[in-house]
């Protein structure tokens, strides 16, 4: 056997390190090591009172990213197929207002996550989302978390219970906007 024969014939190293990409950033953060990235995606507030075994579930099917302040994750529009978990810095949600500009609908933080519409339904991006500091995200695609949840039913229920917990408090602030905005406006 060549030694490129056995090259080709190994197994893959396995991976400790969820790898970083870095947006233009020249200061690139060192990659997380896999009990790093474990701690972090525990404080997200979707894995709130997961196992750590579930954890490590999710772990394995995303990756990191970094973004350097101002970079635009993604536009208004564009197809959702990806959810974001802030593990570190803030994130912008906004839209564009004709004749109005940049209006921001909300500064995300560590432990926030956003893109979740895209794992519900196939409508395109309802917001732009940008990079409000330098942030580092998990990532991870609508396909891999489908498979994810086909596989292992236990963790599909406390997840998406969690979901459904976020989703039902912003509804609950989307309604007090609403109201404050009906009340103020009649003075």
């Amino acid at each position: 056997m060549t030694e490129a024969d056995a090259t080709e014939n190994a197994a893959p190293p396995t991976q400790d390190v969820v790898q970083s990409h870095t947006a233009e950033d020249p200061q690139e953060p060192a990659p997380l090591s896999l009990e790093e990235t474990l701690t972090l995606l525990g404080r997200i507030n979707l894995f709130a009172g997961l196992p750590a075994v579930y954890l490590r579930r999710i772990a394995a099917i995303g990756q990191s990213e970094v973004h350097a302040r101002g970079t635009k994750i993604f536009e208004e529009g564009a197809v959702g197929d990806k959810v974001y978990l802030i593990l570190e810095g803030s994130v912008r949600i906004s839209r564009e207002v004709p004749g109005m500009g940049e209006e921001a609908l909300a500064v995300l933080k560590t432990g926030d996550y956003f893109g979740e519409m895209a794992l519900i339904d196939d409508f395109p991006r309802s917001a732009d989302a940008l990079a409000h500091e330098r942030c580092r995200l998990f990532v991870i695609t609508k396909d891999h978390l489908a498979d994810l949840l086909f596989v292992d039913r236990d963790l599909a229920y406390d997840l998406l219970w969690n979901f459904v917990r976020t989703l039902a408090g912003r509804l609950r602030q989307t309604n007090d906007k609403m109201t404050f905005l009906a009340v103020s406006s009649k003075f």
